[in-house]
């Protein structure tokens, strides 16, 4: 069976996520995917063999009882296979990140601009507003840098 095809099937997926998670055993992974999808024992036995013969899943008996743990190794051939498609979605989730991380500085600036009792040098966001009178001894400088200017 082709890795899609046995990660196509939602129940599959799911007992992977669980299994994710750590080993389990077949009662507790059948007592939440029969909750979870309202499937029968035998069905939810039926997901976990098709998990372990494609190599999914591993399984190792403790007792009576059988724990299932996840073999990483098909996981990374899915990944491998993935890899060419990357591109597609990897440069949209930089921006993001960088957005996402200019908006927490932004948030940040901000936040430290309302605190009272500002530590003296503390930089001004930008197009936050200075105190009345603080830029007074820099404002003839400003103007004859104004008048250099060619217009």
């Amino acid at each position: 069976m082709h890795a899609f095809d046995v990660l196509g099937e939602p129940v599959r997926r799911r007992i992977l996520e669980l299994l994710a998670e750590g080993e389990r055993s077949a009662g507790s992974v059948c007592e939440v995917i029969r909750a979870e999808f309202g499937i029968s024992q035998p069905a939810v036995s039926q997901h976990l063999r098709v998990l372990r013969d494609s190599g999914f899943a591993t399984v190792r008996p403790q007792g009576a009882r059988r724990l299932y743990a996840v073999n990483p190794e098909p996981l990374r051939e899915v990944d491998d296979w993935l890899g060419h498609f990357r591109r597609f979605w990897t440069p949209p989730l930089h921006a993001l990140a960088t957005e996402l991380a200019r908006g927490r500085r932004e948030r940040r600036l901000a936040a430290e601009a309302d605190r009272p009792g500002q530590p003296a040098g503390a930089t001004q966001p930008a197009g936050a507003q200075e105190p009345a009178g603080a830029s007074a001894s820099a404002a003839p400088e400003n103007e004859r840098a104004e008048q250099r200017r060619p217009g």
